[in-house]
């Protein structure tokens, strides 16, 4: 005699229906995947996911904030346990690698440039340039550095975090350890050395010298 399938809890079939939503916005974009198909591969009829959801963008929406929850506490966490510039950087890119290593899936939808989830993750990117500048401009102001800059670095520390990972969501040619590695030695190596006033070197070319002055950007440089 066949045994009796159990029978899911509201709670069970919901956590159900988002797992398998999940692969298949990851797979195949919001545009081309449909509530039929949600529905025919968690095995359910489409009712159910309307029930639970009431249409593709009440399931889409809980998924992208399920996410965006997840790689924002991951980040937020790793920035508040920083205690160093360097460490500020390698620990916000570790926790950014492990989130899409763990969530691979999650990752491709909220960076897959859909308007939906776009728009979010370029917001939580926009939060994290946020506290990272906090962090620098006290550091900048002990180093005698205009901590009005602190933004504008901010947003390139998170672009050197930020673009690798989503090139190292489809290649996966060296570690996680490794590329954050990667990530550290170019921002930390330019932190270290940063100029309180840079100049282009290129000016050199078309502006007067003046005594006593040099238009280079490198600190201790003849």
């Amino acid at each position: 005699m066949a045994s009796k399938r159990t029978r899911m809890s509201a709670g069970e079939r919901r956590e159900q229906l988002i797992a398998v939503a999940r692969s298949l916005f990851a797979e195949k974009g919001f545009d081309a995947t449909s509530i039929e198909e949600v529905a025919s591969r968690a095995m359910v009829s489409k009712p159910v996911v309307y029930e639970h959801f009431g249409g593709k963008e009440g399931l889409y929406a809980v998924i992208v904030d399920r996410e965006l929850g997840a790689i924002s506490s991951t980040i937020t966490a790793a920035l508040e346990s920083s205690e160093s510039s360097s460490m500020t950087v390698e620990l916000a890119a570790l926790a950014l690698l492990t989130y899409i290593e763990d969530r691979p899936d999650g990752f491709r939808i909220l960076s897959a440039g859909n308007d939906r989830a776009a728009g979010t993750y370029q917001t939580l990117l926009a939060d994290v340039a946020i506290q990272v500048s906090g962090i620098l401009a006290s550091r900048f102001e002990a180093r005698g550095i205009d901590p009005r800059t602190a933004p504008l670095y901010a947003q390139m520390l998170v672009g050197i975090v930020a673009m690798p990972a989503q090139w190292w969501l489809e290649n996966r040619s060296m570690s996680k350890e490794e590329v954050a590695a990667h990530m550290v030695n170019l921002a930390w190596n330019g932190l270290r050395s940063l100029s309180g006033a840079p100049r282009l070197r290129s000016a050199e070319a078309s502006a007067p010298q003046c005594a006593g002055h040099t238009l280079d950007p490198r600190p201790g440089q003849p």
